[in-house]
């Protein structure tokens, strides 16, 4: 499968990941191709994996995709090397950032950002309660950022990340991923994905496809798709891939869930 991502992605992914260093690794064509790989890879070569439901955060809803056999993983990746490549684009066009909002109610994030008008600035990911990131112009999330610590927000913090991911600074970015999504074919799923955008279980082939289009430019509703799977009936959760981060916003998200991780 190393073998055949190198061939998809026209260089050695492999060598990059297996020999190269973090910065190699900090490359936009890269990092978001090396996580899909180390996922979905962990994903299909673990025996006894069979899901009632997938979610991915971001990036991640493509391994989901591919997890409950909605995508095929050379297709899946295509669209990975794509969607990396036009959010630098993206970025480049229009220079922007993301902040980390803590300890302050979402209502009152999403009041803040909407109180600036002459700037972009919007609720990007919502990852678990008292967690919230925002994203938009570089002095929008400056202005953001002195807005929350007054409204009573613990911390305010512009995070390392080189765009305004899941807002509307990511159009140039969406418009030229839409056409590669819909030139691929979504196949019926073996369990439904709670899909970033809606937040609730999705099964239809085309609603997955059009709400993967509007993923770049929509908020990430984690915490609302983590809370949703559970009154579906989801009690544990695994979380496949590198890191653990996502076990750790389940647990304060739902404290009952169960969670391991496979990495």
């Amino acid at each position: 499968m190393f073998h055949r991502a190198n061939e998809i992605l026209g260089f050695n992914i492999s060598d990059i990941l297996f020999e190269g260093s973090a910065e190699d690794l900090k490359q936009t064509k890269v990092t978001q191709p090396a996580v899909f790989l180390h996922s979905v890879i962990l994903f299909l070569t673990t025996e006894g994996l069979k899901p009632d439901m997938v979610a991915g955060h971001s990036l991640g809803e493509f391994s989901a995709l591919v997890a409950n056999g909605t995508l095929q993983f050379e297709e899946a990746l295509k669209l990975v090397s794509i969607r990396a490549n036009a959010m630098q684009k993206a970025c480049e066009i229009n220079p922007s950032t993301m902040a980390a909002v803590l300890n302050l109610d979402d209502a009152k994030v999403e009041e803040v950002c909407a109180s600036i008008t002459d700037e972009v600035v919007v609720a990007a990911n919502y990852n678990c309660p008292g967690q919230l990131v925002i994203s938009g112009s570089i002095k929008g999330i400056e202005i953001a950022c002195e807005k929350m610590k007054e409204a009573g927000a613990k911390r305010a913090l512009v995070l390392p990340v080189g765009g305004a991911f899941h807002s509307p600074l990511m159009e140039p970015a969406k418009a030229e991923l839409a056409q590669a999504i819909l030139e691929t074919p979504f196949l019926t799923p073996i369990c439904p994905v709670y899909q970033n955008v809606t937040a609730r279980a999705i099964s239809d082939p085309a609603e997955i496809q059009q709400n993967l289009i509007q993923q770049l430019t929509s908020p990430v509703r984690w915490t609302q798709s983590v809370l949703q799977m559970v009154e579906d009936g989801a009690t544990h959760f695994t979380e496949i891939g590198p890191g653990s981060v996502l076990q750790g916003l389940i647990k304060k998200i739902y404290k009952e869930a169960e969670t391991e991780g496979i990495s």
